[in-house]
């Protein structure tokens, strides 16, 4: 009898100890998937500050790499082999400012990719203020 209530529990002890390994495995793959992810956000980012710095400019931004295998490019993921322009939304009024005074919108668009996972980021940002109006 004691021998069959050793093997009974050796046993589940091995069915529990299988099915950690199993649960450990799994999320050290979901971690290292999240750091990825995380390394293409980053990438976008820094494809959205090179563009920021260039605004008025409005030419693409090439495919750029920042790291081992990490690029940022202006547009969407389809985009890495001929990158989108920054997009001109046009002048507007501001909150603030008299009539007298405009602001340019612009939207960026930029994808970052780390090791085949890719990240875009949008953003809309307002350049100015300009002369604007009828100036009376």
């Amino acid at each position: 009898m004691a021998l069959v209530i050793a093997l009974l529990m050796l046993l589940v002890l091995t069915i529990i100890g299988i099915n950690a390994i199993t649960t450990t495995t799994f999320e050290t793959s979901i971690s290292g998937n999240e750091r990825v992810a995380t390394d293409a956000f980053y990438a976008a980012e820094a494809g959205i500050q090179v563009a920021l710095n260039q605004i008025p400019d409005t030419t693409p931004i090439r495919p750029t790499r920042i790291g081992e295998n990490s690029y940022f490019w202006s547009g969407s993921p389809n985009d890495k082999s001929s990158p989108k322009k920054i997009n001109t939304l046009g002048e507007y009024p501001m909150e603030g400012f008299e009539s007298s005074w405009s602001f340019r919108r612009y939207q960026v668009n930029a994808t970052g990719e780390s090791f085949g996972a890719m990240k875009e980021i949008e953003v809309q940002v307002a350049y100015g203020p300009f002369p604007g109006g009828s100036g009376y």
